[in-house]
């Protein structure tokens, strides 16, 4: 005997109810793993953001010694050489950091005593560098960018989670339109199922993805 159109239609309809079951679940459960994936990154770079900031505070306040000791160690100098005490300003010299005597000997080649465009002291010249100063700033670019990737991650984290909600409605309307007697309804139930499904694979395709042990 033929099999009826009436019988057939819901054999088809039966098929795709099932087959968007299965796709459904498959998607939620890969959804709430990248979820899970994303989260991990995401602590990853919050630790690598902590460790640069604490490097950069590090650098810095050695940087801010660094410069109290030359201050001091100048002063001295500087009172010595204004005298004309040649020996104790070379005594102090003797005593420079010698990132610093660079800036110093530039400083005085202005002729400072006599010249009254001459930086007022030595921290005013470009050959005053400090490695730390510049550590300190390197490592604070390295929490800018890190701080960037937590943002990043912690949205891409939101985002598979969104998928995981959207993904369990398209289960759950699938699940309810094989519960439903009326075909009208039952086909509308199934097609926004299909729809939302649908939509969310094709929005989760451009997602990146983690996938590293």
């Amino acid at each position: 005997m033929a099999e009826s159109p009436r019988r057939s239609a819901l054999d088809r309809f039966e098929v795709v109810a099932t087959v968007l079951l299965a796709l459904a679940t498959v998607a939620t459960a890969w959804s709430g793993y990248q979820a899970t994936r994303w989260g991990g990154e995401t602590t990853k770079a919050s630790a690598g953001t902590n460790a640069a900031r604490i490097a950069a505070s590090r650098a810095a306040d050695l940087a801010n010694s660094q410069t109290q000791i030359d201050v001091a160690t100048f002063s001295s100098w500087a009172d010595a050489y204004a005298q004309g005490e040649t020996v104790l300003a070379d005594f102090y010299y003797a005593r420079f950091r010698e990132e610093f005597k660079p800036a110093v000997e530039a400083w005085v080649a202005t002729m400072p005593l006599k010249n009254p465009d001459a930086p007022l002291t030595p921290f005013a010249m470009p050959e005053y560098v400090l490695a730390a100063r510049e550590e300190a700033q390197r490592q604070d670019e390295i929490t800018e960018v890190k701080s960037a990737e937590v943002r990043r991650n912690v949205q891409r984290q939101s985002n598979y989670v969104l998928g995981v909600v959207l993904f369990a409605t398209a289960l759950f309307f699938a699940g309810t339109s094989t519960r439903v007697s009326r075909r009208s309804l039952r086909l509308t139930i199934l097609g926004l199922g299909v729809m939302v499904f649908v939509g969310t694979v094709v929005w989760i395709a451009t997602f990146p993805v983690s996938v590293s042990l």
